[in-house]
């Protein structure tokens, strides 16, 4: 039995009958031929907590439900999907924050209180009957148009956060935003600075996985909200590049994006859109008028973790996202000269990113100018493998572990321990030492390290 029809069963031939709405995505997703059994969000012109207990009292909610009073809101959670109870209600703001004070109000004040028309259409649980009390909701999704139920400054001054959510859904469904509401985003866009970091990202991250990624990013530079929350991307607008590139940053920048494939993760658009940042702050002329870019790598890896980290983001993906920006131009340096030794410690140092890295890469290159020679990425991948059958380089290990060295040598804990353990480890990727030879390890360790520790102790 689906989520609905538990609802719908549960409240059937009790005084709630006929008198449950969905609201939201779900019923705009269902005109639009979205299908998928998702978290849904019901309304009704009464008590949303008695309706959520007394869904709990007929075992239709996993756990007690969780209410919020003041905002007229219960949640239950239905066999691990979240359902939002909401009694209908108007709302008022005060300028210092996104929290309204609520009051009870009919269906049709609700909806006018609602971020877009398109997310204010009413399913009656019950009979099936679509209400669109604004008037425009079917036609706003039919014509692919975001547009807000009431004067779009009030919106925006009210909850700014539906300015990034007007750009996310735009993107997500490739509609075009209202010239009036486009304009009050411009318009309010200082408006940002009142939403926390992490409300920010979220929207942010959303618009991000979506295939017009690129799209979005456009929007949130014309209306002034990329500045308010992450203006070194800015900077990459209007920055002229060398003979390989046919594009500024900014545009090659979004070129790559559009080159990534569907499923790109989190973390790799992330990369397309930070791989570049560090170029405006690195750009040199030479005598004879080449552009050059420096170490524009390290310098853009170094601003992607401050700007993730000023955005919340988990340490985990900052410290994925970064690793990616710094290492994005080894795969392209590769030159068939290669010694296996140097793509020994490519795989070694890129890890589990390795694969994000040739992505990155492809996509990269397509966004450059493609009539200038390029590696042989293809015969890179090709020796990785042929590399990857002898030898698991990201497994290796130092043949001799810690207290192993500390013996022979006579010593306590400290520094030189892991040094000699990474020394041990780049013998093995330079081919002088197999990965298990004890007794070689030994030997090199005595060699190099064996006075050095006699005399000191």
């Amino acid at each position: 039995m689906s989520l609905l029809e538990k609802l719908r069963d549960a409240t059937r031939g009790t005084p709630y009958e006929g008198k449950i709405y969905l609201v939201g995505g779900i019923v705009r997703d269902r005109i639009m031929g979205i299908t998928e059994e998702e978290d849904c969000d019901l309304v009704l012109e009464g008590n949303a907590e008695e309706l959520a207990d007394f869904l709990y009292s007929k075992g239709i909610s996993d756990h007690k439900p969780v209410t919020y009073s003041r905002f007229r809101t219960a949640m239950i959670q239905v066999e691990g999907f979240q359902v939002e109870i909401a009694g209908a209600r108007k709302e008022s703001y005060t300028p210092e924050s996104r929290k309204p004070n609520v009051a009870p109000a009919t269906l049709e004040e609700d909806v006018f209180r609602r971020d877009f028309t398109i997310n204010t259409l009413l399913e009656n649980l019950h009979t099936g009957e679509i209400l669109d009390l604004t008037g425009m909701g079917r036609a706003d999704i039919k014509a692919g148009i975001i547009r807000t139920p009431k004067d779009p400054s009030i919106t925006f001054e009210d909850d700014p956060l539906r300015m990034l959510r007007a750009i996310r859904f735009a993107a997500r469904f490739g509609f075009n935003i209202e010239e009036k509401t486009y304009r009050a985003i411009a318009e309010k866009a200082a408006r940002l600075k009142i939403i926390s970091s992490e409300r920010i990202r979220d929207e942010f991250v959303k618009m991000l996985m979506t295939s017009r990624a690129a799209d979005a990013m456009e929007m949130l530079h014309e209306t002034g909200l990329l500045k308010m929350f992450a203006p070194e991307l800015e900077n990459m607008r209007g920055v002229e590049q060398n003979i390989y590139h046919i594009y500024d940053v900014w545009t090659h920048t979004m070129k790559t994006l559009e080159a990534l494939p569907d499923d790109a993760g989190l973390e790799l658009r992330l990369a397309a859109l930070f791989h570049d940042i560090g170029k405006p702050s690195t750009k040199t002329v030479d005598e004879n008028g080449n552009v050059h870019f420096y170490s524009h790598q390290i310098v853009g890896a170094k601003m992607t973790s401050e700007i993730l980290s000023r955005l919340k983001f988990d340490n985990e993906t900052i410290r994925k996202t970064a690793k990616i920006v710094e290492m994005h131009l080894r795969v392209g340096e590769y030159d068939s000269s290669w010694s296996d030794t140097a793509v020994r410690r490519l795989i070694r140092d890129a890890g589990d990113e390795l694969n994000l890295l040739f992505t990155l890469t492809k996509a990269d290159k397509a966004a450059g100018n493609t009539e200038m020679p390029s590696a042989n990425i293809q015969e890179l991948e090709q020796r990785i493998a042929e590399i990857s059958v002898q030898i698991d380089v990201r497994a290796i290990n130092s043949p001799l572990n810690g207290q192993e060295i500390m013996a022979m040598l006579g010593i306590g804990e400290g520094r030189i321990v892991g040094e000699i353990k990474d020394y041990l480890v780049n013998e093995i990727i330079e081919g002088r030492l197999s990965p298990n030879d004890k007794d070689s390890a030994r030997k090199i360790v005595m060699q190099k390290w064996g006075k050095q520790c006699t005399s000191n102790s």
